[in-house]
């Protein structure tokens, strides 16, 4: 009985912070279908007095929201795929290359994880501006292809799959490339996945580097175009949360493919045996 109680106890608990978690984006999703009284009504309502679907064609004819939800959908992909590309280069070098210098070098690779962004946004916002790069995709895509938090995740799973593996494929001749696409992708899909993951749902939140390097609408990004939603006379919050959702939208898609390998590249080497 005692042990019933305490996980009744331990469940019951865990409900109510899932349910104080949960209520943000509930409300969001609710206000979408709310008029403008329903939305800044207090005590504020959770559930619409019916499905005012007016405020998705506001948000669209207010801003050009699904221009702007292509542009981070192709900066973030772009990104992905780039620090895919690199990271599990650079992870397998770390991993797996003998070379003079190599702990020396990759100290100092993850020394580059504690400069803040804002040390680096100047340099690199005079380097976009001197390669005529503002307004563009280069500039919004090129300065994050590199990750050293992606090296290092990759190169932590490289170093636990199976040596005997790689002691077998190298008696049967196979170099370092063959290597590296037939047996370390293959084996490594939760931990690009992981990576993949947090990849693209960070760039797509991005807000403070396409505000500085984009001026007109052609480049803008969702996070810019959500506060172009909000007015200095006025905040509509159902038109507001009504672009919030189109936003979201993507990002829960994505989270919802994802989520098996996502949890199995958290959770990969913390079990043994």
């Amino acid at each position: 009985m005692t042990s019933r109680l305490q996980n009744t106890t331990i469940y019951i608990v865990l409900g109510i912070a899932a349910a104080l978690m949960l209520y943000p984006i509930l409300f969001t999703f609710s206000a979408t279908f709310m008029t403008q009284a329903e939305s800044s009504s207090y005590p504020p309502k959770l559930i619409p007095g019916g499905l005012y679907w007016e405020n998705l064609l506001q948000v669209a004819k207010l801003v050009p929201i699904f221009k702007f939800i292509t542009n981070s959908f192709m900066i973030s992909t772009a990104i992905m795929i780039g620090q895919i590309l690199t990271a599990s280069l650079a992870a397998y070098a770390f991993a797996f290359l003998r070379f003079t210098g190599k702990t020396v070098l990759f100290a100092l690779f993850l020394s580059t994880m504690m400069i803040p962004w804002e040390v680096t946004m100047i340099p690199n916002y005079l380097t976009i501006k001197s390669w005529g790069w503002l307004d563009s995709y280069e500039g919004l895509i090129i300065p994050f292809l590199a990750s050293a938090f992606g090296t290092f995740l990759l190169r932590q799973f490289f170093l636990q799959l199976p040596s005997e593996l790689f002691e077998a494929a190298k008696i049967d001749g196979c170099g370092h490339i063959r290597s590296f696409f037939r047996l370390v992708l293959p084996l490594s899909r939760p931990a690009l996945a992981t990576l993949g993951v947090y990849s693209f749902l960070t760039h797509w939140n991005m807000y403070l580097w396409p505000l500085l390097i984009t001026n007109g609408e052609k480049m803008r990004t969702v996070q810019i175009g959500i506060s172009m939603l909000q007015f200095e006379e006025m905040t509509s919050w159902n038109l507001v949360l009504a672009g919030v959702t189109l936003v979201l939208l993507p990002s829960l898609l994505l989270l919802a493919l994802g989520i098996k390998q996502l949890v199995r590249g958290i959770t990969a080497g913390a079990v043994k045996g």
